[in-house]
């Protein structure tokens, strides 16, 4: 057996120790740097006589199975055409402290964490729509609502199409501002 620590063969008996939250085996000289020791959990293996005894218990159980209930299409608009209104983090904390609970509590609630809360109430994050409508649930509020064609059009240059923009476009609108500039004062980078 080898220390888990120098990589040296371990003479004598192993030391279990815990070096910083891991739980290492170790030789007596690294065993110095760990604290509390450990004991490794017994290997339950099954035998014989209780396979025998469940599968008598197996033909006398009745299993029963429900239906799992799916997320309705109707909270989640896959098609992209939610967002989140203005104002949202003003509304989500209101209703925080309308309902008494921390944001620890309702991260817990929902399954965030504490920070993305907080980062939520004070717009320094804008929650995706999976999370938003997580708040509107547990709050109770309503912080989705449909994109407008308007501002879809303001963001995208392919408006005519119907589509957004790429990242290609960008690199080609970036790459034809640079070269308009480059001709217009020396014609040495052409």
């Amino acid at each position: 057996m080898q220390c888990d620590v120098c990589g040296r063969e371990i003479t004598g008996k192993p030391h279990r120790v815990i070096i910083e939250g891991a739980k290492m085996v170790t030789c007596e000289e690294c065993s110095k740097l760990g604290s509390e020791y450990w004991e490794p959990k017994p290997v339950m293996r099954p035998l014989e006589t209780s396979t025998r005894k469940l599968t008598k218990l197996s033909s006398s159980v009745k299993v029963v199975s429900t239906p799992v209930k799916r997320a309705s299409s109707s909270t989640i608009d896959v098609s992209g055409k939610l967002e989140v209104v203005e104002g949202f983090g003003l509304i989500v904390k209101r209703a925080r402290e309308r309902m008494g609970l921390t944001p620890e509590d309702l991260g817990k609630k929902i399954g965030e964490k504490e920070s993305v809360i907080k980062k939520v109430e004070s717009e320094r994050i804008v929650p995706d729509i999976r999370l938003a409508s997580k708040l509107e649930h547990a709050l109770k509020i309503k912080i989705l609502r449909e994109s407008t064609m308007l501002e879809d059009e303001k963001f995208s240059l392919g408006a005519k199409f119907n589509r957004e923009i790429t990242l290609g476009e960008i690199v080609q609108l970036k790459d034809s501002k640079r070269g308009k500039r480059g001709n217009e004062g020396d014609n040495s980078l052409s």
